[in-house]
């Protein structure tokens, strides 16, 4: 079989050296070539054409999430990993939008690092366990979210959302392309279903029920 051509891209020349003895002894693993950033990354991504880029997210210049939407544009069968000290929301999702495989935070042992470039070599998308467990509470407290104030209507929770971000009816209706009258109608509707009386009224009921 054919190894998987792996390209690391991380600012850390330690950090590149460590990974390649890492994979090194690894079976159908082979690292063709490192670089420190995005630009070098995508100065080789044609001719090395590797199956898998293991990216880190924070480098001087071109980071990891544009290289990321780069690469992709261009070459959509290569796949990239994450492999970054980063874990928080803004970054695990950042990355995933940029069409990122996988997610593996810095200092995961040799098994799962090779366990992960296997399965995003394959196609599959695959997480390291802190990342798992972050993108389970995400994704849970959206369910509680959507299970919360049943009483309204989809576009009503929409709307309830715009309100908690202090957005004014004009801006509402901008920003769903509705007529005033029509934002103004369901906002009134909002306020009877939730037995409120006002904007603020409105907005702290929605937050404490998970909004």
């Amino acid at each position: 079989m054919e190894p998987i051509n792996i390209l690391l891209v991380d600012d850390h020349p330690a950090f590149r050296a460590g990974l390649v003895a890492l994979l090194s002894p690894l079976d159908g693993i082979k690292v063709v070539d490192q670089v420190a950033n995005g630009e070098q990354a995508l100065a080789l991504i044609n001719q090395l054409q590797p199956d898998v880029v293991l990216m880190d997210l924070t480098m001087p210049g071109m980071g990891g999430v544009v290289a990321t939407e780069r690469i992709l544009r261009d070459n959509p069968h290569i796949r990239v990993l994450i492999l970054s000290m980063s874990d928080d929301d803004e970054s695990v999702f950042a990355a995933l939008r940029a069409g990122a495989r996988g997610y593996v935070v810095k200092g995961a042992r040799r098994v799962e690092l090779s366990r992960a470039i296997r399965a995003v070599a394959a196609g599959d998308a695959v997480f390291g366990p802190a990342i798992a467990n972050r993108l389970i509470g995400y994704f849970s407290g959206l369910a509680r979210r959507d299970q919360s104030l049943p009483q309204l209507t989809p576009r009503e929770r929409e709307i309830l959302g715009l309100m908690t971000s202090h957005l004014t009816n004009p801006q509402i209706a901008e920003r769903l392309a509705l007529t005033h009258k029509t934002v103004r109608n369901h906002v009134s509707n909002i306020f009877a279903k939730l037995h409120v009386g006002d904007r603020v009224s409105a907005v702290s009921r929605a937050r404490e029920s998970g909004f």
